[in-house]
């Protein structure tokens, strides 16, 4: 694999670390700022806004940039943001903060897919994005728990300096070690925008809202359901959600190489494996073993996800994937917000904390019955399971590129 992805995975590690590090320190801003904790929980919020707004605006606005100097770019802008974080004088400019740290987020991931997936050969390319997101799932292991322990220990405001380090350090990773891949020379706005209304695409889209939704309803509840159902105390909080990390980085690992050789099937197969695990998940938390089991297994099949609909959206926009594949964590915002929203609900009706687990399982059939229409309707078309033409011409410039660089 070549190094461009380590320095794609770098920017991810950051990215990733940022946005879940808020949910455990929303009582230490809340109770520096003179707020509620319901209140701080606007911060988490104003990060998903930034993110669903800012994947197809930015990604449209720089269509006709280089790929590398575009990446260059959103890290600088997720570097400011964070930075502001870190130095907003009140509440109100660190909801700012944090809606200009999650502009960049979508836009980064959908371009550095699309980058990852043409520095290495055909046969690679789901593995190629898997290793780029393989840094966004490190951070739930190490990255959160690691800034969390620090903004407890020497203020909140210190987390998103750190967090601004790392994307000085990704910034200088990619100018380093990413090859200049090309924009091709009919690639514009329009032709993204009538990418991105492929029926496929806008299905691959829904998919992602409804599947994923069912992995927030209860990753979202999750610290609660450590302590009140699975009989934890707050100290093991952090090693559960550490070891929902772990399932997720065994998923992007496993998800890379069974795309590329069967996209579909491991699409639905996971989205399958996902509903199960929700469904079996009230149960076994019951069960301090079996708790720790399904919290592992519940990050792997869920991420697993991830990468065949990645991979869907870019091979089925062809020859524009970019705004597609960055839309498509658009989908992914949307479906951690509509989730944590509905498991909330069944949580205020009284169904209990294991509650969310159903409503996600009930979510994630929904997602694995639009993934089943969709691959019916698509058996008629002809084979798109690869991202074509201009791809392939900047797959061979950015090849060029790293054996230039190699020597």
């Amino acid at each position: 694999m070549p190094l461009a992805l380590l320095a794609l995975a770098v920017s991810a590690f950051g990215i990733g670390t940022t946005e879940f590090v808020m949910m455990g320190l929303l009582p230490n801003v809340a109770d520096d700022l003179g707020t509620s904790v319901p209140t701080a929980g606007h911060l988490v919020s104003a990060y998903a806004i930034g993110v669903v707004l800012g994947a197809p605006l930015l990604t449209a606005v720089g269509s006709r940039v280089p790929r590398k100097r575009m990446l260059l770019l959103l890290m600088a802008l997720f570097t400011v943001g964070n930075l502001a974080s870190a130095l907003a004088p009140g509440f109100g400019w660190l909801i700012a903060g944090r809606f200009l740290a999650g502009l960049p987020h979508g836009a980064f991931f959908g371009v550095g897919a699309v980058v990852a997936a043409r520095l290495v050969s055909e046969g690679r390319r789901a593995r190629a994005v898997a290793t780029m997101f393989l840094g966004l799932t490190v951070a739930n292991i190490i990255g959160v728990p690691a800034a969390t322990l620090l903004g407890q220990h020497l203020g909140w405001r210190a987390t998103f300096l750190v967090v601004a380090a790392i994307g000085l350090c990704a910034m200088a990773a990619l100018a380093r070690l990413v090859p200049y891949v090309p924009v091709d020379a009919h690639q514009g706005l329009g032709r993204e925008l009538r990418a991105l209304g492929d029926r496929q695409v806008l299905l691959g889209l829904l998919t992602a809202v409804f599947g994923f939704a069912g992995v927030f309803a209860v990753y979202s509840y999750l610290s609660a359901m450590t302590t009140e159902v699975m009989g934890f105390g707050e100290s093991s909080v952090t090693p559960v959600l550490a070891l929902f990390g772990i399932g997720m980085t065994l998923g992007a690992l496993a998800a890379g190489p069974l795309t590329d050789r069967a996209l579909r099937p491991t699409l639905y197969g996971s989205l399958g494996a996902l509903a199960v695990v929700l469904l079996v998940f009230p149960f076994a938390v019951h069960v301090r073993w079996a708790a720790l089991v399904t919290v592992v297994l519940l990050g792997g099949v869920g991420f697993m996800t991830t990468n065949p609909l990645q991979m869907l959206v870019m091979n089925k926009a062809r020859h524009a994937p970019t705004l597609a594949s960055a839309s498509n964590h658009s989908a992914f915002n949307l479906a951690n917000a509509g989730g944590a929203w509905l498991g909330g609900a069944a949580i205020a009706a009284g169904w209990g904390w294991t509650s969310p687990a159903l409503v996600g399982a009930a979510l994630t059939v929904a997602g694995l019955a639009v993934a089943a229409v969709a691959g019916l309707l698509d058996r008629d078309r002809p084979s798109s399971s690869r991202i074509v033409a201009s791809a392939d011409a900047e797959a061979r410039t950015a090849r060029s590129q790293v054996r230039a660089d190699a020597r």
